[in-house]
């Protein structure tokens, strides 16, 4: 596995050795020990997610204030812009930005730890999306900030108004959000 690194540490792009001939394809999505030894540190997941969605829906951007939690997120069907946002009080990266293209062709997999938002735009007909947890969903603590707040100034590659929830169109200003 390559690790690519992004501008906010911690936030880690994991790119997986792929074998391919001409029957498919195979590749390791996931190893407990060497994802350990690549973060520095003992990861459990919890609970696995799957979400599918069709073209131009936006999801996010979620966290949840108790429970937070870390995600390793990859893409079975399609292509998304994935985006994490740092929520750390005391991090010198705080409201910074990351988002990367993954797709069920690049394989790419994003590793997002406890304390950040998540969402995520499809840029295909249609998007699977595959996450494993290190804590329980836990409505109760689960907030939104505004997908199109101007203080972070995510750059969504939109081509047309997304498509939203009302629960995340409803999501609060970065500067009302709730902090780690």
């Amino acid at each position: 596995m390559e690790v690519i690194l992004t501008k906010v540490p911690n936030v880690l792009v994991l790119k997986p050795k792929v074998f391919e001939d001409n029957r498919g394809f195979f590749f390791e999505s996931y190893n407990c020990k060497k994802l350990n030894a690549v973060l520095n540190q003992e990861i459990k997941f919890v609970q696995d997610n799957h979400s599918r969605s069709k073209k131009g829906v936006l999801r996010g951007l979620h966290y949840q204030i108790k429970q937070p939690q870390g995600k390793l997120v990859r893409v079975i069907a399609g292509e998304v812009f994935d985006v994490a946002i740092d929520l750390r009080k005391n991090s010198p990266h705080l409201g910074c930005w990351v988002g990367y293209q993954l797709s069920a062709e690049n394989k790419y997999q994003l590793w997002i730890p406890a304390g950040f938002a998540h969402g995520f735009l499809v840029l295909s007909e249609y998007a699977e999306i595959l996450y494993k947890t290190t804590d329980y969903y836990a409505p109760e603590y689960e907030q939104c900030i505004y997908w199109g707040d101007p203080t972070l100034a995510i750059e969504w590659p939109l081509s047309e108004q997304p498509i939203i929830s009302m629960k995340d169109q409803a999501g609060r200003s970065f500067k009302e959000a709730d902090l780690f």
